[in-house]
């Protein structure tokens, strides 16, 4: 391996709340603490739905503190866990801070329900502005000076009582603004070859460290966790969730890692596949992850959400290195992570893709990845191993670094840096 030079600083902060247990922190409207979570008691109003038909929903709202960074903030990711009986959903809104005040006003990150027989979950297109715009699951800073965010999630219920929302944790992780910043975010996001997941603006060579610790393997030299190995590419085309298996890169990470944990859904939840097919799982959760407004099973809020159905605890973050990603490994987490590359940049990857996401498993002893990539003809080839500097690079320029860490709430997390991204 080639010697990189020292690895410079990034901002990154990642900061979640765990509920019922830190709602005191924030301000509650028409919600009561449970063991589980917060839930609707007394609602603290009524509303219509998304679709402005004759349905009523009663509504209660928990609204975090504001969260500073200590940087100059160019991307925001939320991410929750919760639980929503047939027709409830929630919504997640976010907002900038800098110093004491709002930087921006509020933003609709989601509209998310755990089915979509009443609730088509969705990203909400079209918000943009001066001080911000939402790219999908991502709130990307314009002309505002943002140093911080607040968070607020809506929980909706039929009007009349009955069942609600459950949420369990939420949070956000905030990345500083790059050096350089093109505006590669829109082109990027679209999902090409074997592609459903997506750039961002923190992508793209403004957007990244010139080396990022490529030359200082750590803890995790020689340890590969024995995760499932799924081919994306065993399914057939699903015209109505994205396309089918070669767009499904991303349920099919979250499928093997909730496999890995012994936490898939049980084969009742997926009997509604019909042909079942090679693997019915993915086919579910391709279903539950995607976004009827960014057509795709790729965004990564409602693929962390959807793994917290099945009792683990899911976030999204970015990490500024495969050092960090290491740290993951030795702890026993495999990490869901999100590359953009094209033919000849990583050998072992032969293909071109605006956005792709593949489980990281391991590392070799001399340091390299092990993954899991799902874009593979078949289980057995799913398997591959590459060189540490290449896919670092594209890993840290496709996505900033992105990565789903999901894992049981009982298995700990590795110590965080400083400054904390996990």
């Amino acid at each position: 391996m080639s010697t990189a030079a020292p690895p410079r600083t990034r901002d990154i902060s990642y900061r979640g709340f765990r509920l019922p247990g830190e709602q005191g922190s924030g301000a509650t409207q028409g919600l009561r603490p449970d063991a589980r979570g917060l839930l609707i008691s007394e609602p603290a109003g009524v509303r219509p739905g998304p679709a402005g038909d004759e349905q009523r929903y009663e509504w209660g709202a928990w609204t975090s503190p504001p969260v500073p960074t200590g940087f100059a903030v160019g991307e925001v990711v939320p991410s929750w866990t919760a639980e929503t009986p047939d027709g409830c959903w929630i919504e997640v809104e976010l907002r900038g801070w800098h110093e004491d005040t709002p930087a921006t006003g509020w933003y609709l990150l989601g509209r998310w329900a755990a089915d979509d027989r009443t609730v088509p979950r969705s990203s909400v297109p079209g918000q943009r502005d001066g001080a911000a715009r939402v790219d999908t699951d991502t709130l990307v800073v314009g002309e505002a000076t943002v140093s911080g965010w607040q968070l607020r999630v809506t929980l909706l219920r039929p009007a009349g009582g009955g069942p609600g929302p459950v949420l369990r944790t939420v949070g956000a992780v905030a990345t500083g603004r790059p050096e350089a910043d093109p505006p590669v975010a829109d082109a990027a996001r679209a999902p090409g070859p074997a592609t459903d997941g997506h750039s961002s603006a923190a992508g793209g060579p403004g957007g990244v460290p010139a080396a990022t610790g490529a030359d200082r393997p750590g803890d995790a030299r020689g340890v590969v966790l024995d995760v499932p190995r799924y081919s994306q590419r065993l399914h057939g085309a699903y015209p109505h969730w994205g396309g089918g298996g070669d767009s499904w890169c991303s349920p099919t990470c979250t499928s093997m890692v909730l496999a890995f944990w012994n936490a898939a859904p049980p084969a009742q939840r997926y009997a509604w596949v019909d042909p079942p097919g090679p693997r019915p799982v993915v086919v579910h959760a391709a279903r539950h992850c995607y976004d009827h407004a960014y057509g795709g099973a790729g965004n990564w809020s409602f693929n962390t959400a959807y793994a917290g159905l099945h009792g683990v605890d899911a976030f999204v973050t970015r990490l500024r290195s495969l050092v960090e990603a290491e740290a993951f490994i030795a702890a026993g987490i495999p990490l869901v992570v999100s590359a953009a590359f094209r033919t000849g940049e990583v050998p072992g990857l032969e293909y071109d893709t605006r956005g792709h996401l593949i489980v990281l498993v391991g590392f070799t002893a001399d340091g390299d990845p092990v993954l899991n990539d799902p874009y593979a003809p078949d289980d057995e080839a799913v398997r591959r191993t590459v060189n540490r500097e290449r896919f670092e690079l594209v890993w840290q320029r496709g996505s900033g670094g992105m990565a789903y860490v999901i894992r049981p709430p009982e298995v700990p997390l590795p110590p965080a840096p400083g400054q904390a991204n996990w």
